[in-house]
């Protein structure tokens, strides 16, 4: 029995418990049609035990559900073994930042729209510093050079051999922000343009002229499961990651992605953009 199940984990769980309940099963009626008890049911759905594909297609056949893709995008929730390169971190890291990281390497697509901070995945490890320098209370120096170093750890979902396709909407506050002073934003915004030649890689420059915009004063990290039920958005607040899987929640955050779109600069004159901002430093 699972003690401190992982974010996805519990997605799958939860995911279970959503067809069960459109099934207008209770968890012990879904236990005796599998010839178990109640409290399996409640473990499976809270993260706590684990679960084969079969058992999975089983539970999907039990509960009327015939949306074949997501029974098989769940099945396929169950079967890893291999431990995820963050659990190096369960020691020294939040859970939440853990479950961020294992969302982002299971994405098949990756949106951030971003006001005022660069994003993680793309910010240099001198940015990245001087991000966790402000954080309050503050963090030792060691502490700070762990942030780090997970951080960058992340971004290889953009390097691997087939990259996860990323798509930055990001404010030009965030680009004049001078985090660490000139030198350091000056890289950061090189870096920017470096990535944004890469294939998979779209940076969409939202201009102060653009006026109000759908969406503002908040960031929205939107992450595509191999099905659009099993997306997740990603609020960052002071506090934490927060994530959101309910279907109006995620509609909602699709509808602003698409709006703000709207908005946003085609990635050429946003490297002019952000060419310019360079120059100016």
């Amino acid at each position: 029995m699972r003690t401190k199940p992982t974010g996805r984990q519990l997605r799958l769980g939860t995911e279970l418990r959503k067809l069960r309940e459109r099934a207008g099963l209770t968890a012990t009626e879904a236990g005796q049609l599998l010839g178990s008890k109640q409290t399996l049911i409640s473990n499976i759905e809270a993260g706590r035990a684990g679960v084969s594909p079969e058992r999975v297609r089983t539970l999907a056949c039990q509960y009327d559900c015939d949306d074949n893709a997501l029974i098989e995008a769940l099945a396929g929730m169950t079967g890893e073994r291999k431990r995820g390169w963050w659990e190096e971190y369960r020691e020294i890291m939040s859970s939440a930042l853990l479950d961020l990281a294992e969302v982002e390497h299971h994405a098949t697509h990756l949106h951030t729209a971003i006001t005022v901070h660069i994003p993680g995945l793309l910010q240099t490890v001198d940015h990245a510093r001087e991000t966790f320098r402000q954080v309050v209370p503050d963090l030792a120096p060691p502490a700070v050079e762990h942030r780090i170093s997970f951080r960058i750890k992340r971004q290889t979902v953009l390097y691997q051999d087939q990259p996860t396709p990323y798509v930055v909407f990001i404010h030009e506050a965030a680009l004049r922000m001078q985090f660490g002073g000139p030198a350091i934003a000056r890289a950061q915004l090189r870096h920017l343009l470096d990535m944004s030649e890469r294939d998979h890689i779209t940076i969409r420059a939202l201009p102060f002229d653009a006026g109000a915009f759908p969406g503002s004063g908040q960031s929205i990290y939107y992450s595509r499961g191999p099905v659009p039920q099993l997306d997740t958005v990603h609020l960052d607040q002071s506090h934490g990651p927060v994530f959101l899987d309910a279907e109006a929640q995620l509609h909602k955050y699709r509808v602003l992605l698409e709006r703000m779109e709207a908005r946003t600069l085609a990635p050429e004159k946003t490297r002019d953009v952000i060419h310019a901002i360079a120059r100016d430093l």
